[in-house]
């Protein structure tokens, strides 16, 4: 009996042959017009050649996207950064340490367009201690805020920190900011937290990623340190 018939060619011979010839169509040079296949982008036939031609066109489209993606994300980064350096430069050039609280998060809300940003600091020195930033605040709060060894992202469900917002009831979602000495990660208590805030529930989501605010919370606990 022939083999043909017991071991019938199959699609994956045909494509093994064709990926292990590279020749093939070198010597068959005739086939590349005469093969007709359906175009992804109408109902008539097309060949080989055109196919494989708008199959380079779609991948380079893919690319530019791409690349136009990575620039916007370049281009946005250093808005950012021109934003951070303006930020923290306000921040220098605040000479009166009672009065960094408040600077710290009046700049956060026009530089960062943050609707809400409301701050608490502990552990001050007495000059400081009955300032409105330095009081309300249960110790709870202060061990949540020495817990956290990056900031946190998340829909605001309940937390105290929400209650020290200009207008509490549309925080939906938050991002808490542990203020602490050292660099970020370190584990040493927290001396203070910063609460940034949105009535947009995905503003801060749990997904996205924190490198920007830890260095929003690194500037201002190396700021608030004159409180100390």
């Amino acid at each position: 009996m022939s083999t043909s018939f017991t071991n019938p060619i199959t699609e994956d011979d045909i494509a093994n042959y064709l990926a292990n010839t590279p020749d093939f169509f070198e010597r068959h040079a005739e086939l590349l017009a005469a093969v007709q296949l359906s175009s992804p982008h109408s109902t008539r036939a097309v060949s080989l050649q055109e196919r494989q031609a708008g199959m380079l066109r779609d991948k380079i489209k893919g690319l530019e996207l791409r690349i136009m993606e990575m620039i916007r994300h370049g281009n946005d980064n250093v808005m950012l950064s021109d934003k951070l350096l303006r930020w923290a430069g306000t921040l220098f050039l605040t000479t009166e340490p009672a009065d960094l609280p408040s600077q710290i998060t009046d700049q956060i809300t026009e530089q960062f367009s943050v609707p809400q940003v409301g701050i608490k600091v502990w552990d001050v020195a007495a000059p400081f201690a009955q300032a409105e930033f330095a009081i309300g605040v249960s110790e709870d709060a202060k061990l949540f805020a020495s817990s956290l060894t990056e900031p946190f992202c998340g829909v605001n469900t309940g937390f105290e920190a929400a209650r020290w917002l200009p207008d509490p009831l549309s925080a939906t979602s938050l991002a808490l900011l542990p203020l602490r000495s050292g660099p970020v990660g370190s584990t040493l208590p927290a001396f203070g937290l910063l609460v940034l805030a949105s009535p947009d529930g995905q503003r801060f989501n749990s997904g996205m990623g924190t490198d920007f605010l830890a260095r929003i919370a690194e500037l201002a606990s190396a700021a608030l340190s004159r409180l100390r």
